[in-house]
């Protein structure tokens, strides 16, 4: 939501800004400047990556329009998911929770909780973690290195779209140029026409390096600062269920381990100690 306004913002301020000082509008209107530019960035962008981060980036550049920052709710369904498998684990025995990991989609206790079920990082965080508790004793120490190893793994994974963006934003401004350029040669086989003839000329060609520095920093550079920012947050999370799980293998009780669980989100989306006790005890589900 606050990514489209702020389109708009950018689009309204620069575009508006301009009008106000008495310019034509339609003298930034190049369509041909933004094939060039556009196209060069899209085909550089091809040139650099491999098929996996093309497609990748593809498919998850549009949630910055759509993601939604996850706040106490989000982690109180990840606590109270952590809490119920440790504590079937604790009274039942560890086999007990073998169903529910294997296979969550069918799980009694991941259907509860959507916004975990589709967190495939999250949800599959968890459930392989778990399946290593099943495979057998392991040190918690041990167990803590393998989870971050884990994290490690994912979030190099996760960093390859707004990485890739980022790359595609820095290309920009010298694409404008590039489009600038060739408008000045264009601009320069007019030679013996009037000054009003010239004159609109040079200004469309400055419309490329224009649109090239806009498309930068108005646009790809902050779509590549939004993506990182949800890799930290998805990060973030990963810690949370880390905490959880090395204090349940280190032998905490279920309550105490998912205490040490929630002390490990930060900021706002921190739920408060009674928040979390009256969530398990179902206040909030």
């Amino acid at each position: 939501m606050f990514a489209i306004i702020g389109v708009f913002v950018v689009i309204g301020c620069v575009v508006g800004g301009y009008m106000l000082e008495g310019g034509p509008l339609g003298v930034l209107w190049q369509p041909i400047e933004l094939l060039i530019i556009g196209g060069a960035a899209i085909g550089s962008f091809f040139i650099a990556s491999p098929k996996s981060i093309i497609f990748g980036t593809m498919s998850k550049a549009f949630k910055v329009f759509t993601a939604t920052e996850a706040g106490k709710q989000a982690y109180l369904d990840i606590l109270i998911v952590l809490y119920t498998l440790m504590n079937m684990a604790r009274r039942d025995g560890i086999v007990s929770i073998e169903a529910h990991v294997n296979k969550p989609e069918g799980s009694a206790v991941f259907t509860r909780f959507p916004a975990v079920l589709k967190n495939h990082e999250v949800r599959d965080f968890i459930c392989d973690n778990f399946k290593v508790l099943l495979a057998g004793n392991i040190e918690p120490y041990q167990f803590e290195s393998v989870m971050d190893i884990d994290m490690a793994a994912s979030h190099k994974h996760e960093s390859n779209t707004p990485n890739a963006i980022n790359k595609v934003a820095d290309s920009l401004p010298g694409l404008g140029i590039v489009a600038a350029v060739l408008g000045v040669v264009l601009t320069m086989g007019k030679i013996n026409e009037p000054p009003e003839v010239l004159g609109h000329s040079i200004g469309a060609a400055l419309v490329g390096t224009f649109l090239g520095i806009l498309m930068c920093y108005g646009f790809a550079g902050p779509m590549a600062q939004n993506l990182e920012y949800q890799v930290k947050e998805t990060h973030s999370m990963l810690e949370v269920v880390k905490s959880g799980l090395v204090g349940f293998a280190s032998g905490f009780p279920p309550m105490l381990a998912v205490e040490a669980a929630r002390r490990a989100v930060s900021g706002p989306a921190r739920p408060s100690f009674e928040e979390l006790e009256g969530a398990l005890k179902g206040g909030q589900k």
